[in-house]
């Protein structure tokens, strides 16, 4: 007589090892699914919250939600009625790394390894009266919210925010109407070690870009940290070959000589501890070449037009102006800019061979000084 049974214990084992990778992989499937659905979620939901924040003016094109990394994909901030440009900020891609980590550890921080910025532009504006505007649909309407009691800001912390590819365009109303425009390209910056909203710590900071001109361009780098809270600062700041054409409204009043071409450098080494600022410097006019405007009785940033062309004739045509800058900030009568207007206009009347007389003619009380060069390019 034959036993049916064990020969049917391996087929069944057969038919069960299969059904059993079948749900498994079912199991997988639908658990993939549902994390899809819940980033797609996640997506939509930020989009939602990221334009409900920035306002009406904002667009965002698309977020991307990875396991890693957060992608904001073409954010457009149009401008307001009256601004210069057609937009004040627009991004093609920001990516956002967080800590992932740190938000399971303690939830009143957050930490965020890294945000990169590709290709993006922003447009600054300084009105008539020389205060500075920039996103005023985020800066300027948060400021005149209501007043209610808000819970405590949760603190982030950001290792590094990097800029590739990035363009400004600074409007400047303070100097001519409509707005002067200075346009910088190819920027690249690095800022490291942001905490916000309390701004304490020490933050690298490193940039260098494009200075558009009309008939050359020059670049801009500036290199060091400061201490956004305190105010402490050791910066680099560095011009090289910058056109004066561009520079041109910085340089003269409508009735002085115009300039035909020439280049401007600049070197500047500032610190600032405990809120005193010293900063070494200097200034290089090169190749600099004067329109025939005014005749024999033209001035050039405040000095006599044809003093300006024989001391740069006697120099090979290139001239250096040394300056040093020392001040206590909180000193109400310390000015940035009138310490600026004294050496610079100093160190030009030596230079070029004009009496200390002549000088205060030319840069004491006029707003066509060189001193006023500098306080415009400044600010106030």
């Amino acid at each position: 007589m034959h036993h049916s049974h064990p020969p049917q214990e391996p087929r069944i084992k057969q038919r069960r090892l299969p059904r059993l990778a079948v749900i498994a992989v079912i199991v997988l499937l639908v658990l993939a699914a549902a994390a899809m659905t819940g980033l797609h979620y996640a997506s939509r939901l930020l989009k939602t919250q990221v334009e409900a924040a920035l306002g009406a003016n904002s667009e965002v094109g698309e977020i991307r939600v990875g396991w890693s990394a957060i992608e904001v994909h073409r954010l457009r901030i149009r401008a307001p009625r009256g601004w210069p440009a057609a937009q004040t900020l627009n991004a093609q891609k920001i990516t956002i790394v967080p800590d992932l980590r740190s938000l399971l550890a303690d939830r009143s921080k957050v930490r965020i390894h890294s945000i990169t910025i590709e290709d993006a532009y922003l447009s600054v504006l300084r009105t008539r009266a020389g205060r500075l505007r920039l996103l005023p649909s985020l800066l300027e309407n948060k400021a005149n919210q209501g007043t209610a009691k808000a819970a405590p800001p949760i603190q982030v912390i950001i290792g590094s925010i990097a800029l590739h590819d990035g363009k400004v365009e600074f409007f400047d109303a303070s100097v001519k109407q409509p707005a002067h425009k200075i346009r910088l390209e190819q920027l690249r910056a690095t800022i490291a070690d942001l905490h916000v909203p309390d701004l304490t710590g020490r933050t690298g900071i490193e940039l260098d870009g494009v200075i558009k001109g009309v008939q050359r361009n020059g670049t801009l780098s500036i290199a060091g940290w400061s201490e956004l809270a305190s105010k402490n600062s050791k910066l680099a700041t560095r011009l090289d070959g910058v056109d004066l054409i561009a520079l041109q409204p910085y340089l003269i009043k409508a009735a002085e000589t115009g300039v035909k071409r020439g280049t401007l450098d600049l070197r500047l080494q500032s610190t600032v501890h405990n809120k005193r600022l010293h900063a070494p410097g200097s200034i290089t006019l090169s190749d600099l070449e004067l329109s025939e405007k005014g005749g024999p009785f033209g001035t050039f940033m405040g000095l006599p037009r044809q003093a300006v062309i024989t001391g740069l004739k006697n120099r090979d045509n290139q001239i250096t102006m040394a300056f040093t800058l020392d001040g206590n900030l909180d000193d109400p009568r310390f000015s940035l800019n009138d310490s600026m207007a004294k050496n610079i206009g100093a160190a030009a009347a030596g230079l070029l061979g004009i009496s200390i007389e002549s000088l205060v003619k030319g840069i004491g009380d006029s707003p066509e000084g060189v001193g006023s060069v500098l306080k415009k390019m400044f600010g106030q």
